[in-house]
């Protein structure tokens, strides 16, 4: 079994540059892992407001909203992970996908699908959430326990839609938060990420999946060196990132 340890370690600001400086390349990433099928160079247009003719406006606005949810996870970056957070960040990222009465309140009903399987979900219990919500902070590894409360918010299906989107907020912020990296599926490993999500939901065993986003979907660096290349590039991509707001 792989042990769960911090790959990365770095300063909070310096995970912050990095954050911003891939933030077109986490969209792409997290667009398609919603099976919005955008390219790289399609996310650039449209988080600079160039018209993309092959993608419905729906798409468009959901990308939108995922560089929304980013921008207010940087700006609330040492605020406390709780259901109020994951609330916030829900009103922003699902407004496209749910009613305005159901964005940002836990699931009230069990009519909820889950692709890929039979298993269903409880009726989300605000004391319960909280409660076991409280026992994954208190996991001592950060990208152990960014990657354990992801999953959990994942599979709790607390909202009617986006969950995987609020539990990856969720996620990249504890661990920028603490200077341990980003949280991204490669688009190419969308369909095995997927699969062993479902085996996840259906067993609520996550150490296997856990071992596997370890290895494949946390990126950052480590060394003085590497991060004093990033602050230089940063600053040379200023001009072009303010342009992405």
């Amino acid at each position: 079994m792989t042990c769960i340890n911090d790959k990365y370690s770095m300063s909070q600001e310096k995970n912050i540059f990095l954050a911003k400086r891939l933030l077109v390349d986490v969209v792409y990433k997290s667009a398609n892992l919603e099976g919005i099928a955008v390219t790289y160079a399609n996310t650039v247009d449209i988080l600079n407001d160039v018209g993309v003719e092959k993608l419905k406006p729906s798409e468009i606005s959901k990308v939108f909203c995922l560089r929304d949810a980013w921008h207010y996870v940087l700006d609330n970056i040492n605020t406390d992970v709780n259901l109020g957070f994951l609330q916030s960040v829900h009103e922003i990222v699902a407004r496209y996908d749910v009613s305005y009465n159901e964005l940002g309140k836990l699931r009230s009903s069990d009519d909820i699908l889950v692709s890929g399987t039979l298993w269903r979900p409880d009726i989300p219990n605000a004391e319960k959430l909280h409660f076991e919500l409280q026992e994954l902070l208190k996991i001592p590894v950060v990208t152990d326990r960014a990657i354990s409360v992801m999953l959990w918010i994942m599979r709790s299906q607390m909202f009617a839609d986006g969950n995987k989107r609020v539990a990856s907020m969720a996620g990249n912020k504890i661990l920028i938060q603490n200077g341990r990296g980003i949280f991204s599926v490669p688009v190419e490993l969308d369909g095995t990420f997927k699969t062993m999500l479902v085996k996840y939901y259906e067993t609520n065993d996550m150490r296997s999946l856990k071992e596997w986003i370890y290895e494949n979907c946390i990126d950052g660096v480590n060394s003085e060196v590497k991060d004093q290349v990033i602050t230089e590039e940063t600053e040379n991509e200023e001009g072009q990132e303010s342009e992405i707001q």
